[in-house]
């Protein structure tokens, strides 16, 4: 066709040179015209194709290959063997400008396969997230990695092609300069680390809620790839977090909780010392008026006059022999409301213990497990449980700590 071309320009008396270069761009503009009729009906034939596999099968891959522009991808390619194949040619009599094309289009058809196999690891990606077994797997620095190398192999590709030498001239090149290309990519490299460490281990997923104080993140794991951590914080802020600091620093991960049979109360109320007082008998049959506690105090009340009897106790004076107390009571009394609460997980630890006494009074804390882990639900039923007990309170004649700029605020003495 080139030599059709010619003559036909030198019958129309057109000079040889000047011929060779009407028939080069003739050529040229012909096949460019083929390659873009390819790349039109091939770009509609491929998605044509992709959309009848996708309504037939029930997977979702095929969706995820359509939505990542897959057949776009692979339409690039007809038209790009077309003119590798024959551009070049139309360039012969263009010694100079021939090797350059042929070239550029070598360096064109690395990109567009590096852009394959982006969209297809992507397609990958989308498919595996929607799998029970990896979405809450750190893909994306998988993902991430694989790129890195295509990236690294399409450069030395590109290289190879401009310079005219062997790809493993650069490689032999790279090796010397190794210690570079670590410092360069030191991040990613421990990311990536990092990552494997995270999976293997099973340190954290997507989704988990963790809280780190250094980098002031509380919230939920939205993405894990090869350079960051992603945190939605419960404000709705984003915390990004380098993924080797999972490995190196210290943070908290409440899926533990999540998983569990419930939310911990793990709350203390400060009793005044001076309103513990032991109980007489006109304040226990007041009491036993508190269902709840009614039958502890009457069961109580008999094993405590039984042991004073047989040690014949003076109980002219309140302190000899054994006694109840109106913290004692409380502390029965907390623990019998937590113990027939129904948001409370019996199955759980149920406790109301006393700690070690503080400046402040001495602390009753509230330890228990209550079954909606939802935060805001779970603030709600710790709100109302500690309502009820402040409530209760004056009713042992017990008071609670709290500051006043008052210096004679009044407090309740008990002899």
């Amino acid at each position: 066709m080139k030599q059709l071309l010619l003559d036909f320009y030198q019958r129309l008396g057109i000079n040889r040179s000047m011929a060779e270069g009407l028939e080069a761009i003739t050529f040229g503009l012909i096949v460019v015209l083929m390659a873009s009729i390819f790349w039109f009906f091939s770009k509609r034939i491929l998605r044509l194709i992709f959309l009848k596999i996708s309504k037939r099968t029930k997977s979702k891959f095929d969706d995820f290959l359509i939505k990542n522009k897959i057949p776009e991808t692979l339409s690039f390619f007809p038209p790009l063997f077309i003119l590798i194949g024959f551009l070049p040619q139309s360039l012969i009599s263009f010694p100079l400008l021939e090797p350059n094309v042929a070239s550029l289009l070598e360096i064109l058809g690395t990109i567009v396969t590096i852009i394959l196999v982006r969209r297809l690891l992507n397609s990958f990606k989308d498919f595996f997230k929607t799998l029970k077994n990896f979405k809450d797997k750190p893909i994306d620095s998988y993902i991430q990695v694989i790129m890195i190398f295509v990236w690294f192999i399409g450069i030395m590709f590109v290289f190879s092609i401009l310079s005219g030498k062997d790809i493993g001239t650069f490689l032999a090149t790279l090796g010397a300069l190794s210690a570079v290309i670590l410092l360069i990519f030191k991040d990613s490299i421990l990311g990536f680390v990092a990552s494997i460490q995270v999976t293997i281990n099973d340190t954290v997923r997507i989704g988990d809620w963790i809280t780190m104080n250094s980098y002031n993140a509380d919230g939920d794991v939205i993405e894990i790839n090869l350079s960051t951590v992603k945190v939605q914080n419960f404000d709705n802020t984003i915390t990004s977090i380098p993924t080797y600091k999972l490995v190196s620093d210290s943070f908290v991960n409440w899926r533990g909780m999540s998983e569990s049979g419930g939310r911990r109360i793990k709350r203390a109320l400060l009793i005044r010392v001076s309103s513990i007082f032991f109980l007489d008998e006109q304040h226990l049959q007041k009491l036993l008026k508190i269902e709840r506690i009614a039958p502890f105090i009457t069961q109580r009340k008999k094993e405590i006059e039984a042991e004073n009897n047989t040690h014949q106790a003076d109980k002219s004076l309140l302190l000899n022999g054994r006694n109840m107390t109106n913290i004692g009571l409380f502390r029965r009394y907390a623990s019998a409301y937590l113990e027939n609460h129904p948001k409370i997980n019996s199955d759980l630890t149920v406790m109301v213990r006393q700690l070690a006494p503080t400046p402040e009074g001495v602390p009753l804390e509230v330890y228990a497990f209550v079954k909606d882990k939802v935060w805001g639900n779970y603030e709600s039923i710790m709100s109302d449980i500690f309502d009820h007990l402040l409530a209760a309170i004056p009713f042992f004649e017990l008071e609670c700590f709290e500051y006043t700029s008052n210096p004679n605020f009044p407090s309740k003495q008990k002899e």
